[in-house]
């Protein structure tokens, strides 16, 4: 008889070319299946609740295969978790239906992008931390996997007034990935936001430095969005743009007229939401 185990997902994607199966190099979706399989001693197609690109990584990614293994849940995780490479960890397997889709049951997503800022913020258009920028200030050698180092000045004050222009109902074709082939590029951003930390937490330590954190929960997002987004935010930081130049941007639906795209290294899919 055959069931439908739903798997709870997290993973380092530095050395992947992203969660889709590629015809060459290594992928999370490429690796989890084929130890299934393994598992399984049959062929399984492994769906995940959406793509997430080369070099991204997933705090919480759901997929589902089918099987006809008499194995419980709980020992596919075991099974998986003592195989898999070590970037790659199964958080939690429970038994689904088979109407459950990973991708269209979604109600909506939540992402966080990371910057290593070295001091060079302003808030509110107030100097902060200048001692912090004139030493030269290096992160954490911890961090450069998975934030991006922004050694500019930046004034998170106008990056938080233009964050009022993207949430509701927008099309962002404008920061979308040109060529994406969607029947419609209207999205909801239900919160978007920005936050300064002094260090963030890995395992069990605490990874020192100045951090901003942007956190964007959206009914769905386009390829590239939310790095298109950010790295628009970091413009808007910069000077290059101003905070209203977000409402034109979203207007005219050119994606030239939009800011650079962050590197994917600091973009983690946090969490996906279910009914």
């Amino acid at each position: 008889m055959k069931k439908f185990i739903r798997l709870s997902i997290a993973y380092d994607g530095t050395g992947y070319l992203g969660w889709q199966v590629q015809p060459f190099g290594l992928t999370i979706q490429g690796v989890v299946q084929e130890h299934i399989q393994r598992i399984t001693g049959h062929q399984v197609r492994l769906t995940g609740s959406g793509r997430t690109d080369a070099g991204v990584h997933a705090l919480q990614q759901v997929a589902v295969f089918s099987t006809t293994s008499t194995l419980p849940p709980e020992a596919f995780a075991r099974a998986l978790n003592s195989t898999l490479p070590p970037d790659i960890t199964v958080l939690d397997a429970s038994y689904t239906s088979e109407d459950f889709h990973p991708q269209y049951d979604a109600v909506k997503k939540r992402y966080s992008y990371l910057i290593s800022t070295r001091g060079h913020i302003r808030t509110f258009g107030c100097p902060q931390d200048v001692h912090a920028a004139s030493i030269g200030l290096r992160p954490s050698p911890f961090a450069h996997r998975y934030a991006w180092q922004v050694n500019y000045p930046l004034d998170m004050g106008s990056m938080a007034m233009a964050l009022g222009y993207l949430t509701g109902r927008h099309d962002f074709k404008a920061f979308s990935a040109t060529g994406t082939d969607v029947m419609s590029t209207e999205r909801i951003i239900y919160e978007i936001s920005i936050t300064r930390t002094s260090g963030i937490g890995f395992m069990d330590f605490r990874i020192s430095g100045d951090f901003l954190k942007f956190g964007i929960e959206a009914s769905g997002f386009l390829r590239h969005m939310v790095r298109n987004l950010v790295g628009t935010l970091v413009d808007v930081g910069r000077g290059k743009l101003q905070p209203g130049d977000l409402a034109k941007i979203l207007e005219e639906r050119d994606r030239r007229r939009a800011g650079q795209c962050a590197p994917p290294k600091g973009l983690f899919l946090e969490k996906v939401f279910y009914l």
